[in-house]
């Protein structure tokens, strides 16, 4: 060590330098033997080469080498690089889902149940809704080609009615051209998978009395589906073997009330009245017959000979021909029954038009 006075006569002590003035001879690197230093003058020893026309090689597999990082400026020892031990990842260690007590695993058990319930309701719903109405379809198209053939046969006015069997056509026209289906006898759940179906025991087409049918709404080829767009004096028309039967809607119950000089007097509610009676206080014998009715299931007179009065109150030669139409209300429902009212308006004979694509310009009232 050597010692230096510094101003104001203190002394301090410094470690000497080597000779040459120059630094600290460093320490030697660890790897000093595997890797001795050229002398003076010695030519660098010629890397070797691959002899012409040997293959490449290959890099040994393996991960690719860590760069060590060089040391900080003035430090005289190697940086060492630690691989991390285990060599994996750190993960997060998560707690085993708590388990359900009773309660818990009722309500689970609860809340599969409702949702296998809802998943049947949604199966049935579109079983109901398409896949009978595809079945209904191949029937009601079997029917009419055998009522097709039925007629061409022989052309009696009134052919023996048998159970499921059609016997007649209905057309809306407002519906379309094409809203056609076969009318059966009966209105068992296999007559109404066909089409519309015929209440046993009421009139026929174009007789006195009530003329009456029931079909779908939903499903089952849906005949009645859009009933309830049906407006007073609306035609729907009853084609048989020999004719085609044109009714109309009657008024409804709020256009009662000065039919004759309103609604009534437009050409296209010809002959169509509100069959009260002026000098009944109730409106006589049809009094509660209008163009549209919503009632209970219960209320089977809705299909009498004079609807919702008892069968005898008229004899048949004065009874009114009525056309009665019935179907469940509201749309996915069977709760309450839709029930449409019409009179007898026309009766056109096939002899005078052909077919019913000939009748229709005449009537002028398919959309």
């Amino acid at each position: 060590m050597a010692e230096r006075e510094e101003p104001g006569g203190d002394r301090r002590r410094y470690p000497e330098r080597p000779p040459g003035g120059g630094r600290p001879a460093p320490r030697p690197r660890p790897d000093a033997a595997l890797s001795p230093r050229r002398a003076p003058g010695e030519a660098p020893t010629p890397r070797r080469r691959p002899p012409e026309g040997s293959p490449p090689r290959r890099p040994t597999a393996g991960p690719p080498p860590r760069r060590r990082p060089a040391p900080p400026p003035g430090s005289t020892e190697e940086t060492v690089v630690f691989e991390p031990v285990g060599g994996g990842t750190a993960t997060e260690e998560r707690p085993p889902p708590r388990e359900l007590g009773k309660g818990g695993a009722a309500i689970r058990t609860v809340g599969e149940l409702l949702i296998t319930a809802g998943l049947v309701v949604l199966l049935f719903m579109v079983y109901e809704v398409y896949v009978t109405d595809l079945f209904s379809a191949g029937k009601q198209s079997e029917a009419s080609s055998e009522l097709d053939g039925d007629w061409s046969k022989d052309r009696q006015l009134h052919p023996d009615l048998v159970d499921g069997k059609a016997f007649a056509r209905i057309h809306i026209p407002v519906f379309g051209a094409d809203f056609n289906f076969t009318i059966q006898e009966g209105t068992t759940e296999a007559a109404l998978e066909v089409g519309p179906g015929h209440y046993k025991g009421t009139a026929l087409p174009g007789e006195p009395g009530n003329f009456a049918i029931a079909g779908h709404r939903v499903g089952k080829g849906a005949p009645f589906n859009d009933l309830d767009n049906l407006a007073s004096c609306d035609q729907i028309i009853i084609e048989t073997q020999t004719d085609f039967y044109i009714y109309k809607v009657l008024p409804y119950k709020d256009e009662v009330e000065g039919w004759a000089a309103g609604k009534g007097a437009d050409p296209k509610c010809k002959n169509v009245g509100t069959l009260r009676d002026p000098n009944a206080v109730d409106g006589g014998a049809y009094g509660e017959t209008n163009g549209r009715r919503i009632v209970f299931p219960t209320k089977g007179e809705t299909v009498n000979p004079v609807p919702y009065k008892d069968p005898e109150i008229l004899p048949k030669a004065e009874q009114v021909s009525l056309l009665t139409l019935t179907t469940c209300h509201p749309k996915f429902s069977a709760k309450e029954r839709l029930i449409i009212h019409a009179v007898l308006a026309q009766q056109v004979p096939k002899n005078q038009v052909g077919s019913y694509a000939e009748l229709l310009p005449k009537i002028s009232e398919a959309r």
